[in-house]
């Protein structure tokens, strides 16, 4: 069975064509698109019409070429810049209409699930209980696991691509104080995280994602022309020394140091930043450079689960129907899929849901306690647990 996933990113629409066999996702072949969603972002936070037509035309020629290859149609997927913005819906109709293939976002809990998977599998059963590190142009995912799926994930606003449009725009290179207060906010946003992982205390931790993967060379990690194969690692310490090589140089300058790619180079700094934050809460001395990623969890999962997984995904979810059929995935905020009663790091009062588990919750509360006081004779106290057996 040959099977082959699209994933819209903030820099790129990917490709990858892969057979199954014997329960391994073996790639064929792979292929991409530059995009660079996030500098056609509007005040609003819309997508703007040229760079949507471009995802269009994007996806079209990636489903063209998967079927090129033998391949079934694409399981397609988009990450934090289409979530987010406010003409979603529009992007995903045009997708559907214009390409022929029915785009889903993903929630950042379930990308995160995936990436674990994908890691899982890489690294194998003897790494024991395992920590994963990705960071992608919008956000960054943070998973621990004892098994093949994890048992904690979080996914928080702290993307390369995201902080440099917000902190990094100013001056090139930026200025001491503003690579401080980039500090500060990771470590603001990710403590609650960092303290789940520290408690955890992980055998093994791996780094997934492009910006890992071009710190890792920049740290001295073998090129990627050297195969998959190659076991790289990252040092606290060296990674440390490379972000401040990074800070003192502009952006051009940057794109001429060892993995920096002259795309990703702007972001470079940023990503470093939120990397060496990331391991230094986490008590994370050394990371692994993992290869595989969100694309290859969808295709593990894919092999592992049965092809109709991904619409059991999508109705657990209990997305908004779309006016016509369309495959969408949404509830970032909720539980991860498929891990009953698992926790994110999500904060109360952050995510999208909470105002309306607020209601809920008070709701539930009155009507406990309106049969804990017909069942006793007595009022019950405000704010007092109801026993379970009242």
């Amino acid at each position: 069975m040959r099977i082959s996933v699209v994933d819209v990113g903030s820099k790129t629409v990917r490709l990858v064509v892969a057979d199954a066999q014997g329960g391994v996702a073996l790639p064929v072949h792979t292929a991409k698109w530059p995009l660079r969603l996030s500098e056609h972002l509007t005040a609003d936070g819309s997508i703007d019409g040229a760079a949507v037509e471009r995802i269009v035309a994007s996806v079209a020629e990636a489903r063209r070429t998967a079927c090129r290859w033998g391949a079934t149609a694409p399981l397609a997927f988009a990450t934090t810049v289409v979530r987010s913005a406010t003409n979603r819906r529009e992007v995903l109709d045009a997708v559907r209409d214009g390409a022929g293939v029915d785009l889903c976002t993903l929630p950042g809990e379930v990308e995160a699930e995936l990436t674990f998977l994908a890691a899982r599998r890489w690294m194998g059963w003897r790494s024991g209980p395992l920590a994963m590190l990705d960071i992608g142009g919008g956000s960054l995912e943070v998973a621990f696991g004892r098994g093949r799926l994890p048992d904690f994930v979080a996914s928080l606003p702290l993307g390369a691509g995201r902080l440099t449009e917000e902190f990094f725009t100013a001056d090139d290179p930026p200025g001491p104080e503003v690579v401080r207060e980039l500090r500060r906010r990771v470590r603001h946003q990710l403590r609650d995280a960092a303290a789940r992982i520290r408690w955890e205390g992980p055998r093994t931790a791996v780094a997934t994602s492009r910006t890992f993967q071009q710190l890792g060379r920049l740290c001295g990690a073998e090129p990627g022309r050297h195969g998959p194969f190659v076991e790289r690692r990252l040092r606290r310490p060296d990674l440390r020394a490379g972000m401040e090589r990074l800070a003192e140089l502009p952006a051009a300058e940057r794109a001429e140091l060892p993995g920096i790619s002259a795309p990703r180079s702007a972001q470079s700094l940023a990503g470093a930043v939120v990397a060496h934050t990331a391991m230094k809460l986490t008590g994370l001395k050394e990371v692994t450079i993992c290869p595989w990623a969100i694309r290859e969890g969808i295709l593990l999962r894919h092999i592992e689960d049965g092809p109709d997984w991904w619409g059991e995904i999508s109705s657990r979810l209990d997305p908004v129907p779309p006016p016509r059929r369309a495959l969408a995935i949404e509830g970032a905020g909720r539980e991860p899929v498929g891990q009953p009663g698992r926790r994110s790091a999500e904060r109360p009062g952050e995510g999208p849901g909470a105002a309306a588990g607020e209601r809920l919750g008070g709701k539930l509360e009155k009507k406990a306690g309106r049969a804990l006081e017909k069942k006793s004779g007595r009022p019950a106290e405000k704010g007092r647990p109801v026993p379970a057996g009242a």
